[in-house]
């Protein structure tokens, strides 16, 4: 893969880009803190604002990587973050890349994730020349897999017990594309 680092990315209602530490405030407060939208995820609520600005001072410096790949979702009318979409694994030697999102309560049901994920499959295809692009949820967890089928991803099985998030273990539903599955 040809990495780029997270470049700025545009879509007709969204901009995907760096987080900076001004974020901090909006993170808290669009999802961060919200239970409801950590509840499948894998890093806790945050209990204040000082913990999202202290998430982003560990992201900022990471930017620097060509291989790292953490967006901010923002939307065009809003300008300010509502959630992130990042890539929270990779192989090199298969050209794969793990994509993890989440997005405020707020904006459930908009299409604005699927949107975000959209854009960044066409980023990883296109641009960084990646192979394959997977994403995977708990199944208790069905909105989240139902943005992957938008996005053209395929239901590769459950894995049952193999993964482990806010609601302890728990089973993991694989989903992937393929470059030779995109039509371009």
């Amino acid at each position: 893969m040809n990495h780029l680092g997270t470049k700025e990315l545009h879509t007709n209602r969204l901009l995907l880009r760096r987080f900076d530490k001004n974020d901090a405030e909006a993170m808290f407060n669009n999802w961060a803190s919200d239970s409801e939208v950590t509840k499948y995820l894998t890093w806790p609520t945050h209990s204040n604002a000082e913990i999202s600005a202290k998430v982003l001072e560990s992201w900022i410096p990471e930017y620097a990587n060509p291989g790292y790949y953490q967006w901010a979702i923002v939307p065009k009318e809003l300008n300010e973050p509502i959630g992130s979409i990042a890539v929270v694994k990779m192989d090199d030697d298969i050209g794969m890349v793990q994509i993890g999102y989440c997005i405020g309560r707020k904006w459930w049901r908009r299409g604005y994730t699927s949107e975000a994920l959209a854009e960044v499959i066409r980023f990883f295809f296109e641009e960084v020349g990646a192979n394959r692009i997977e994403a995977r949820h708990d199944p208790r967890n069905p909105n989240s897999g139902k943005v992957m089928l938008k996005c053209g991803m395929k239901y590769e099985g459950t894995m049952r017990k193999s993964d482990k998030n806010n609601q302890g273990i728990c089973d993991c539903s694989m989903y992937a594309i393929l470059r030779e599955d995109k039509v371009v």
